[in-house]
């Protein structure tokens, strides 16, 4: 592109407008921005488990609602505390695993005061129990 003075030279345009550039990269920028923030939260993948769980072990069953069931007792967070406690009172101290079944939609916190209220009646091995390949998808081990 050549630009003619008033003299009668031609000289070369040595500038580029960026401003254009700019608009589109400001565009861009804004849908991205409105798309990352309308993206749902990817699904956790399902775990495939062969192998089953051990049924003389404590069952902790929590809803998507976050309703802790320990053994056959529905309790709140708080109680599950006394909870454990009094089962492993009851077993002797022969139990030391808990198997925990939550729903995926289940407050991972919840899971995590449960966990921590089972620490504290001195029962240190966890288990995660899932969906067992061939099992109808209502059932899980154990």
């Amino acid at each position: 592109m050549a630009v003619t003075t008033g003299q009668g030279e031609e000289e070369v345009m040595s500038t580029i407008n960026i401003t254009p550039f700019t608009d589109v990269l400001l565009v861009l920028l804004i849908i991205f921005i409105i798309l990352a923030s309308v993206i749902k939260e990817p699904k956790l993948p399902d775990a495939k488990n062969k192998t089953k769980v051990h049924p003389s072990q404590i069952v902790v069953l929590v809803d998507e609602k976050n309703r802790v069931q320990i053994g056959s007792s529905v309790v709140n967070e708080t109680e599950a505390k006394q909870q454990f406690a009094q089962l492993v009172k009851s077993t002797g101290s022969g139990l030391k695993t808990v198997i925990i079944k939550a729903d995926p939609k289940a407050s991972f916190g919840t899971i995590l005061r449960v966990m921590d209220a089972a620490k504290s009646a001195n029962l240190t091995t966890f288990g995660l129990a899932n969906h067992i390949e061939g099992l109808p998808e209502g059932q899980t081990g154990g």
